[in-house]
């Protein structure tokens, strides 16, 4: 098999020639494409547990955010580690790292539970995310080495469009299997509560929480071993360039194409967290606009959420199939134009049109990632590939500032002429203007 030297992205003529995933490594794809959906459940299956948390232990807002400090934390923590450490082995190496770093922390949710504190659920979170690290570092070149160059691009569309099925999974998980089973006692019910009756209440939501993280701890355990036991496709790359940590940066930094791919990642990180974090507080002030209380305004917001993922989910799989007949940078500023549109039906129109314009939104980001992640490792080979794939990861952490300033767009803006929730979104208007930009500059410029 002819080894990966680039994230290449080439004529769709010769997409329609080329083997998407040769049969040679038909199974190792499929096991490592399966990682793409466990970080997806991960990420989706934690998000409701702050306001969970919250209540569990009597928090302010501000103690039960450091779930999300510690879930993205793991992220900038092990990036460059896991370059590091799969530069010096393997991918195969590196996958299986972040598996037994991810088993490890769901695991970790036994004694965590049995304590009964706070602070040991972070250190199990900050673990099962330097394990999510691991992986996204590893995975995503990896399956861009397992075929033609040709066809790297849609390869890796096509192991992204797993992710939102394990999101959807994680989703479903939080909402039936955790929030529906936890008691139904809010804060000021739990405060009165004696002592004993308080510790026994805790207990018992505690081990619902934990129990799924248990399980899927379990499960990649069990695909820790398949993955061990199999033999999978040798990724090494022969490299007659300066080796060294210093040149190799030297050369990501003089790479404009990969430099600009790593600012469109943030950008494109921080709108899909923007959308689909406050797509509940626009749902809620619209139905509540119409009249219904607030806990159903909540509750209905969050089944337009699930349908947004929905439409993510099947748009990565229609987008990947364009990708035969379309260059990706211009699929890339193509939908990026369509985000722009959408975020200004969003803030402009308001109301349920609004909100299904925000919901669309996610249609646009389906491509994004796997795209700009593709393109921007075009041209990167060998031990340059494995540093330049921990800088898009990365790029995950510094995302998550954006959301931060949209939520104080929420709490600042006092003008009437649209909602401070609307006035909000004109952030990931401006996200989606850098990344068609990139799209742009990707097809005239670096012509990708």
């Amino acid at each position: 098999m002819t080894v990966l030297q680039t994230a290449d992205a080439q004529q769709p003529h010769a997409d329609k020639k080329a083997v998407l995933v040769p049969s040679a490594v038909l199974v190792p794809f499929v096991l490592i494409t399966c990682c793409f959906a466990l970080w997806g459940f991960a990420n989706d299956i934690t998000n409701p547990m702050v306001a969970a948390f919250q209540k569990i232990f009597l928090t302010g807002a501000t103690e039960a955010t450091w779930v999300q400090v510690a879930f993205y934390g793991g992220y900038g923590a092990m990036a460059f580690p896991a370059a590091l450490f799969i530069r010096k082995f393997s991918y195969k190496a590196g996958i299986l790292v972040g598996l037994g770093l991810y088993a490890l922390g769901g695991l970790l949710f036994i004694p965590a539970s049995a304590m009964g504190e706070f602070y040991p659920f972070l250190l199990a979170y900050f673990v099962i995310t330097c394990g999510l690290s691991f992986l996204e570092t590893t995975a995503n070149p990896y399956i861009l080495s397992m075929g033609p160059t040709e066809t790297a691009t849609r390869r890796l569309n096509l192991a992204q469009a797993f992710n939102p099925i394990g999101s959807l999974i994680g989703m479903y998980t939080a909402s039936q299997f955790i929030l529906a089973k936890l008691d139904a006692r809010g804060k000021e019910a739990r405060e009165l509560m004696s002592a004993a009756d308080f510790e026994s209440l805790k207990a018992s939501d505690l081990a619902i929480v934990s129990q799924p993280y248990v399980m899927i701890g379990i499960v990649i355990a069990v695909i820790f071993l398949l993955i061990a036991l199999m033999k999978m496709p040798d990724s090494g790359v022969s490299q007659s360039l300066d080796g060294s940590l210093g040149a190799t940066f030297r050369r990501l930094r003089q790479s404009k194409k990969y430099v600009e791919g790593v600012v469109a990642q943030m950008f494109y990180v921080g709108a899909q967290i923007m959308c689909w974090t406050f797509i509940i507080h626009y749902g809620t002030e619209v139905f509540m606009g119409q009249g219904m209380a607030e806990k159903e305004a909540q509750v209905l917001s969050q089944q337009y959420n699930i349908a947004a993922m929905v439409i993510f989910c099947v748009s990565r799989f229609i987008c990947t199939f364009l990708m035969k007949f379309i260059r990706p940078g211009t699929l890339l500023m193509t939908l990026a134009c369509g985000g722009i549109t959408l975020s200004l039906g969003t803030i402009a129109i308001g109301g349920i049109t609004g909100l299904y314009c925000l919901v669309l939104i996610s249609a646009c980001m389906s491509l994004m990632f796997p795209t700009i992640y593709g393109i921007a490792l075009k041209g990167i080979g060998g031990e340059d590939a494995k540093f330049a794939a921990a800088g898009l990861i990365m790029a995950i952490v510094g995302g998550t500032f954006l959301p931060l300033l949209q939520a104080a767009v929420i709490d600042s803006w006092s003008r009437d002429l649209v909602s401070a929730v609307q006035a909000s979104f004109a952030l990931p208007l401006l996200c989606f203007v850098v990344i068609a930009f990139y799209g742009y500059r990707t097809e005239r410029i670096h012509d990708v």
